[in-house]
């Protein structure tokens, strides 16, 4: 596997906007898609490929703030409009159910960003992979490579037709330039005959369900020839058996605070009375990042590189522990 460039991963963004649901419409099944507007008529900020916000959507049951992360999928041009596309979960903790059962055009609501933990790289050529609702990311991809002139190739996955979403932004690329494979109809897709034509040009943007995802990039590490960039959902791995408790020291306030099994370090942190972002909980945002003075970090993150795994200088304490016994934080 040809390792992707490392990027820097920016400030967290605090600036918040009030904005309105302009439009409200289903694309997919169970897939809803929202127009935002600003509420004081002012333009978004820029964004580019690959960049998500964060939503508000109220209090839970427990009195938390319900903050979820989606994909921008619109023009990063237009300036007027954010365009989100949201899946119903029925895991959902809160987040998509909430926007499915009580969000309606002309609500108001409280948004983030944007960020970008998935930038699109320079390249000589790209072939995307999308699946379902993974769409909603690459779609201002596959534009962009395609206003630039540059070579392109997307795979857009479903289980059935049903779950291919935003089918009439898809229907305005060039026909020859995309696949549409539903597998109720076609059976599995070959993954590895796909991959095995790539070339080393080839950068592969992919984003859509966990065990397409680890297809992937499983073939990526055994090809060591094309580049392969991915957007996680959710985090690969959980608490497991093997975790132990460790010793979390903060460096700037000198507190020593222990992580039990089955408590994450973000809330002995938050328990502690420690001044530390997040919003997900789950390793996707890239929120709570913050900066591992001493000790190694055993990262359960969907957000940074292998290069920057492979540094141990910051580290996701919502979903990431300790493999050493101690370890220092820049807090």
């Amino acid at each position: 596997m040809t390792e992707a460039a490392t990027t820097e991963h920016p400030a967290h963004v605090t600036a918040t906007f009030a904005v309105r649901v302009a439009d409200r419409r289903i694309v997919g099944e169970d897939i809803v898609a929202l127009d935002l507007v600003r509420a004081d008529g002012l333009p978004f900020p820029r964004w580019e490929p690959g960049a998500h916000i964060d939503v508000f959507l109220g209090k839970d049951d427990r009195g938390e703030q319900i903050c979820r992360q989606y994909s921008l999928w619109g023009d990063p041009e237009d300036s007027s409009l954010w365009r989100l596309g949201i899946l119903k979960d029925p895991r959902s903790r809160g987040g998509s159910l909430r926007i499915h059962e009580t969000i309606a055009e002309g609500c108001e609501l409280t948004v983030r960003g944007p960020r970008n933990h998935f930038p699109m790289e320079p390249a000589a050529s790209y072939v995307f992979f999308a699946g379902g609702i993974g769409i909603t990311p690459i779609l201002p991809m596959v534009r962009r490579a395609e206003r630039e002139g540059l070579p392109w190739k997307l795979y857009y996955l479903a289980r059935n037709r049903q779950r291919l979403a935003l089918l009439e932004e898809v229907g305005a690329l060039p026909s020859e330039k995309v696949v549409l494979h539903c597998d109720d109809e076609s059976g599995l897709i070959d993954l590895a005959a796909i991959t095995s034509e790539l070339r080393a040009a080839d950068h592969v943007y992919a984003c859509g369900p966990g065990p397409f995802l680890d297809a992937l990039e499983k073939l990526a590490a055994s090809a060591e020839r094309w580049t392969f960039h991915c957007e996680r959902f959710a985090a690969q791995t959980a608490v497991g058996p093997a975790d132990r408790p460790f010793e979390v020291v903060l460096a700037k306030s000198g507190l020593t605070l222990q992580v039990p099994v089955g408590v994450s370090c973000l809330k002995v942190l938050r328990d502690a009375g420690t001044a530390v972002d997040w919003s997900c909980s789950e390793g996707v945002c890239g929120t709570c990042e913050t900066e591992v003075l001493e000790g190694e970090p055993d990262h359960r993150d969907a957000v940074l590189t292998p290069s920057e795994r492979a540094s141990n200088e910051t580290m996701m304490p919502c979903v990431s522990r300790a493999r050493s016994a101690r370890i220092v934080l820049n807090l």
